[in-house]
């Protein structure tokens, strides 16, 4: 199964996956069918167009992988809601995702064993079943009648306008004028980083503009760091990390930051984290709680994989696992199903979690999770 832990000295290595490692073979096969069924696609796009397509499709298999393995076919239909909000970005019509999909469908179920044959239909067969009535836009995360929802927009556009040292002024005058960091985190950097992410999907904006924004943030974020460590410490350690592979962290720094403020010391470790370097990190800072996310859906194997490393490791005193991420966003057992101990949808709700997890009274460690 995706997700296991080969065990003995070494490296960790995720075991076999049967989609994702042929998704070339099954990407070329799927591609092949569509030129061949739709003759005008290459005369629109060429064999250029051809390449283009086939890392698109290798896309929609690694999600397909995860949601067979993890046999949550919302995953995959929530990838298909995201898909047909691209393409409406770029014109390309809802009936061709469809039918890309159904292609998708057959090839995939035709050269793999029955019992995955079978997860691949129920995945996709969800995503077509919804697809008509799954919107072809999302809405706004920035709004005015939201907390602070004029200082996000300005934040935001500041932003979009590359004005780095706008954006900070904005932010550090309201942290000077007694605005809470917990508050700016959450009502500014969230919602502006999710509308500009929303921006980057719908074609609005490039990936530079989401890179800059990103980057921006972070810088802007270490400059509240007085604040943040200002909290007495409480002798409680945690490490926060994000998965090989995965690229996406202001998300668990925010979870990081969030711990600093109530006291814990935080041992941050940033994007695509491998997990060795993870486990030695919980091991050598005696760390009470791992935080781990995963914003990629195709990541979620490599969760599972961390989970049990963690466990085969560490032996008797290993630290409840809290995830988070948008895949788990998206199912509500799935950290169920990696075997970590809870979820939490965001940041301050993973302290709280936490402080549950490690409570000495706490009868069942996955009780952090309702």
């Amino acid at each position: 199964m995706p997700g296991t832990v080969q065990p003995g000295p070494g490296p960790i290595r995720i075991a076999s996956n049967p989609i994702a490692d042929r998704r070339g073979e099954l990407a070329r096969a799927v591609v092949a069918i569509q030129f061949e069924r739709w003759p005008a696609l290459y005369a629109r796009y060429g064999e250029a167009g051809r390449e283009r397509c086939v890392e698109d499709v290798g896309f929609h298999l690694l999600y397909l992988a995860e949601a067979v393995a993890t046999d949550s076919p919302a995953l995959f239909r929530e990838y298909a809601a995201w898909v047909k909000v691209l393409f409406a970005g770029i014109g390309i019509p809802d009936g061709e995702l469809g039918e890309s999909l159904e292609i998708l469908r057959d090839v995939v179920a035709a050269r793999v064993d029955p019992a995955t044959a079978e997860r691949v239909r129920a995945c996709v067969g969800e995503a077509l079943a919804a697809l008509p009535g799954l919107p072809r836009e999302v809405p706004p995360f920035v709004r005015p009648d939201a907390p602070h929802g004029r200082l996000a927009r300005s934040y935001m556009d500041a932003l979009l306008a590359g004005d780095r040292r706008r954006a900070a002024a904005l932010v550090t005058e309201q942290a000077a004028a007694g605005v809470r960091v917990s508050d700016l985190y959450l009502h500014v950097f969230q919602p502006a980083l999710r509308e500009i992410g929303r921006l980057w999907q719908t074609r609005a904006i490039t990936v530079a503009h989401e890179h800059f924004a990103t980057a921006a943030t972070q810088a802007i974020m270490g400059q509240l760091y007085p604040a943040i460590f200002a909290a007495k410490r409480r002798g409680l350690s945690m490490v926060a990390a994000c998965i090989s592979g995965e690229q996406h962290e202001i998300g668990i720094r925010m979870v990081a930051d969030f711990f600093e403020m109530a006291g814990w010391d935080s041992h941050y470790l940033g994007a695509n984290t491998p997990v060795n370097s993870i486990v030695h990190a919980v091991r050598e800072r005696d760390a009470r709680i791992l935080a781990v996310s995963a914003t990629i859906t195709a990541h979620v194997g490599r969760v599972a994989a961390l989970i049990a490393a963690v466990r085969a490791e560490l032996g008797e005193r290993p630290p409840p696992v809290l995830v988070g991420g948008y895949p788990f966003n998206l199912v509500p057992d799935l950290w169920r199903t990696v075997g970590a101990d809870a979820f939490a949808p965001g940041a301050a709700e993973a302290v709280a979690i936490a402080e549950r997890l490690i409570a000495p009274a706490a009868p069942d460690r996955a009780a952090g999770a309702a």
